[in-house]
């Protein structure tokens, strides 16, 4: 059961990724830095975005009813 179209597919894994990889590359990491803790979430909501997209399933789209995948079934 997919309810994650292309489309969505490729900017949440964009999006995971720089998430992801902000910590790491050094303008963006004396960025971060300042915000304590809230930098580890920052990265867990990328690995989260990175994992919708791998398996094109998302559970907040299925509690929503959403569907961006055109060849969704009900």
């Amino acid at each position: 059961m997919t309810n994650v179209g292309t489309v969505d597919r490729a900017l949440r894994f964009v999006l995971g990724a720089l998430l992801v990889v902000a910590v790491f590359i050094p303008p963006f990491a004396e960025m971060v830095a300042p915000w304590g803790a809230w930098k580890y979430a920052l990265t867990a909501w990328g690995v989260v975005m990175l994992g919708t997209a791998a398996f094109r399933f998302c559970p907040a789209y299925t509690l929503l009813g959403v569907r961006t995948c055109p060849l969704a079934k009900s």
